[in-house]
């Protein structure tokens, strides 16, 4: 499948500024995977106080970009959008690792796999790099619901 531009991105999430974490998807696949990528500039405004001469992209944030890739990938596979009324919210982090820092110029790499989809929960194996350096990963699950 072609790659998605942050037009079709916000289509398929609710979030916006300052809170969208995905610029585009590179490679995405049905039901399996998807490569998604977020590129982090000194403008992001959590690099203001976290950590004033030494930038750093919160942990919880490179989560947050991982679950929002996930969201895509349910999206898509299930071939529902937000405006049908349908959310996702994360219901639980598990096997957080955080391996390098994520800083200011990288291209954050958001890399998800579907594993399981029973009922309104989905899990997701994720991976999040930096040139080809795993900088985290962790299992996502997620709750679909309808607001």
């Amino acid at each position: 499948m072609p790659a998605m531009s942050i037009d079709e991105v916000m289509v398929h999430l609710p979030h916006r500024y300052p809170f969208l974490l995905v610029d585009g998807v590179v490679d995405f696949e049905k039901g399996k995977s998807i490569h998604a990528f977020k590129n982090l500039t000194i403008n992001e405004a959590f690099f203001l106080g976290h950590f004033p001469g030494n930038p750093v992209m919160p942990g919880v944030l490179i989560v947050e970009a991982l679950a929002q890739a996930s969201g895509i990938l349910g999206f898509k596979t299930l071939g529902k959008l937000p405006s049908d009324g349908v959310a996702y919210y994360l219901a639980g982090v598990e096997k957080a690792r955080f391996r390098q820092p994520v800083v200011p110029g990288d291209r954050l790499d958001l890399k998800s796999v579907l594993t399981t989809y029973r009922r309104s929960l989905v899990k997701f194996d994720c991976e999040a790099f930096v040139a080809k350096n795993l900088a985290a990963s962790c299992s996502l699950t997620c709750a679909e619901t309808h607001v």
